[in-house]
């Protein structure tokens, strides 16, 4: 269904323990399922104005983009600023087995959500079995 690659994922969790800072903003934390006929994927944007996430498709990879623009006003002294501010994007690799044609995404308190239908040709479904002759003669 769903592959997932990060290979610097490890490498920030490492230096982060050792250092005690990341390596690079964290990620869009995310939940994924399936869930009867349809993949789910929450992520978290908490504080993200939904006109800047982007999401687009080019054949299995599903792309996410959001900005988190900082609230203080452009001269203002900031006194703490710990909430990470910028471009955060996560790619997404999908199997052929997921429908990226209807893809329904949805943003509610802080979470995009994706739902992601399975496809008719990989659902599953009951196949007919025939038998074969009932007319056999049968030898005594």
């Amino acid at each position: 269904m769903l592959m997932r690659t990060d290979p610097f994922r490890d490498f920030d969790r490492l230096a982060q323990q050792v250092f005690g800072t990341a390596a690079r903003p964290s990620a869009m934390p995310m939940d994924a399922y399936r869930s009867g006929d349809e993949f789910v994927v929450h992520f978290d944007l908490p504080g993200i104005d939904p006109e800047t996430i982007e999401l687009d498709v080019e054949r299995n990879v599903l792309n996410v983009r959001a900005e988190r623009r900082s609230p203080a006003p452009e001269n203002a002294e900031l006194i703490v600023a710990e909430r990470p501010t910028g471009t955060f994007t996560r790619q997404l690799f999908l199997g052929d087995t997921l429908d990226t044609e209807r893809i329904d995404a949805s943003y509610d308190a802080g979470v995009l959500t994706l739902r992601i239908p399975v496809a008719e040709q990989a659902k599953p479904r009951r196949i007919q079995i025939t038998g074969g002759d009932s007319r056999k003669q049968i030898s005594s």
